[in-house]
């Protein structure tokens, strides 16, 4: 029995004949929602034959492997770099694989993987540096050279994760800017970024994975490429979908190939991708149709860090492209780092491609997983908090309490931070020696005089890792430790996590 919506209404081969005729009907995935919107789904499904899709961003999760050939005599490379930028060389003599992400030994954050796949797509000379572990048959240690696209006998892109579903929007509820493969976030839930193309979007128009699989012809990078199969953390219950895809480097344009940077946080490639989808039943129209009013993501905080982001609410990609969406009755400025310009560009050139007879649907030897167990990373042994090593007994005082007592405090304990409490012990401020030393040269009288009130905390339940991130943030040397109600509870300083570093394995 036919599941209601799945009876065939055309098959790929006859899709492929019409496209060969030249009368293919091929609509964009922004026509065909406009075109269902107006006829109707069944309509829509009967008249056309093929959707294109397309998205052009920031796709982290990609890298080319490349064979540079023998040089004479031969090395076998351990170790290679490609304009300063480190690639993966043990898998065999000459064949590397570059990751997007790998940064520059000399340049950092300006430049890495990605800006090294889109000069050698644009033509440029690379330099080649490789160290060989000596053997009989490999006696060369060292080779320095420089290569081009051409000098290749391959290069063949192979991107772990690409084409997201669909992707959670960012924003931020801390006090401080934050740097983030999101971009970067302003405080105060002061912008909203997000990712995807929305209406556009190759997996949302394949919504239940009926015609994307294994095999799946593709624009890849301005050429021609193939789905491979699901991507990695592919989660495809929650809408959250990955494909991992292939195609030949040489075939693709820098259009559709562009290594960036995200500011204070690193090196990425932006990849066009662009799937046909064959209207081959009803079902896959309706998703085909489906327009970006009722495609939603969630917007995190990614002000909290954890893997546990709370959502601050649902919102629509119609919203998220008008440029503003409203969180907790606030209307917030929205804007993608996705170019949605180049997504159109995409679908268009696919569009081309087939009326022109130069591309054809392919039927996927297996269809993506609809349910993936989506886990993890478990840390099995000891991760210490800040409860395991701050130091519990911490030495507080009141506003009201003179700078010469808190001074001799600091002399007698041998402590840096003061944190400062009311008549119910919950913090209100905090003082540090150099406070001290600066109000007894003003000769200021009092701790209300001198100390500060926006404080930097810990929570004792917190990872040492994130607070130490929090003081290298704002240049401190400690914190207070407070509980739900602010009351102090503890102080963690440097020297604390200094000694727990120190016994840690490397």
């Amino acid at each position: 029995m036919v599941e209601r919506g799945k009876e065939t209404l055309r098959t790929y081969k006859e899709i492929n004949e019409k496209i060969q005729r030249g009368d293919a009907v091929v609509m964009t995935a922004d026509e065909f929602v406009e075109y269902a919107k107006t006829y109707g789904v069944g309509a829509a499904a009967k008249e056309v034959d093929v959707v294109t899709t397309g998205t052009f961003g920031a796709m982290c999760s990609s890298g080319v492997f490349l064979n540079f050939g023998h040089s004479d005599p031969p090395i076998k490379m351990y170790k290679c770099w490609l304009n300063d930028v480190p690639a993966y060389g043990s898998i065999a003599a000459v064949d590397v694989y570059l990751g997007a992400t790998a940064l520059s030994e000399t340049k950092g954050l300006e430049y890495g993987g990605g800006h090294v796949i889109e000069d050698l797509v644009s033509g440029k000379e690379v330099e080649l540096r490789g160290e060989g572990f000596v053997t009989d048959c490999y006696p060369r240690r060292y080779v320095e050279t420089t290569i081009t696209l051409d000098d290749l006998n391959q290069a063949i892109l192979l991107n772990p994760r690409n084409a997201s579903q669909r992707y959670n929007a960012a924003t931020n509820t801390t006090d401080h800017i934050l740097y983030t493969y999101m971009g970067t976030l302003l405080p105060h839930m002061g912008n909203v970024t997000f990712s995807g193309s929305g209406q556009l979007n190759p997996l949302y128009k394949d919504k239940n994975f009926e015609v994307i699989g294994i095999g799946t012809r593709i624009f890849l990078g301005g050429g021609i490429g193939y789905v491979v199969g699901e991507g990695t953390q592919h989660n495809p219950q929650n809408q959250l979908g990955t494909l991992m895809v292939r195609g030949d480097l040489k075939h693709m344009n820098p259009k559709y190939l562009k290594g960036a940077t995200f500011h204070k946080y690193g090196v990425t490639l932006y990849v066009g991708v662009g799937i046909p989808i064959p209207i081959i039943n009803l079902k896959v129209a309706e998703t085909a149709a489906i327009p970006d009013e009722e495609i939603f993501t969630d917007v995190l905080d990614y002000g909290v860090p954890s893997i546990k982001r709370p959502s601050l609410g649902k919102v629509s990609y119609a919203e998220l492209k008008s440029g503003k969406v409203v969180l907790n009755d606030k209307s917030v400025p929205s804007s993608p780092l996705s170019s949605l310009k180049q997504a159109k560009a995409i679908a268009e050139t696919l569009k081309r491609w087939i009326e022109e007879g130069k591309f054809y649907v392919s039927k996927p030897v297996e269809l993506l997983p609809s349910y993936r167990e989506f886990k993890p990373l478990k840390i099995q042994r000891f991760e210490p908090k800040v409860k395991d090593i701050m130091t519990v007994k911490a030495i507080t005082a009141k506003p009201s309490d003179e700078v010469k007592f808190v001074a001799s405090l600091i002399v007698e304990h041998n402590i840096d931070h003061v944190p400062i409490v009311d008549d119910e012990g919950k913090l209100v401020g905090v003082v540090t020696s150099w406070d001290i030393a600066k109000a007894v040269a003003q000769n200021k009288k009092t701790l209300r005089e001198v100390m500060t009130t926006k404080v930097v905390t810990a929570n004792q339940n917190e990872f040492v890792d994130v607070v130490a991130k929090r003081l290298s943030d704002y240049r401190i040397s400690g914190a207070p430790v407070i509980d739900d109600e602010r009351k102090v509870v503890g102080v963690i300083t440097t020297d604390d996590i200094a000694k727990l570093l120190g016994g840690r394995k490397p």
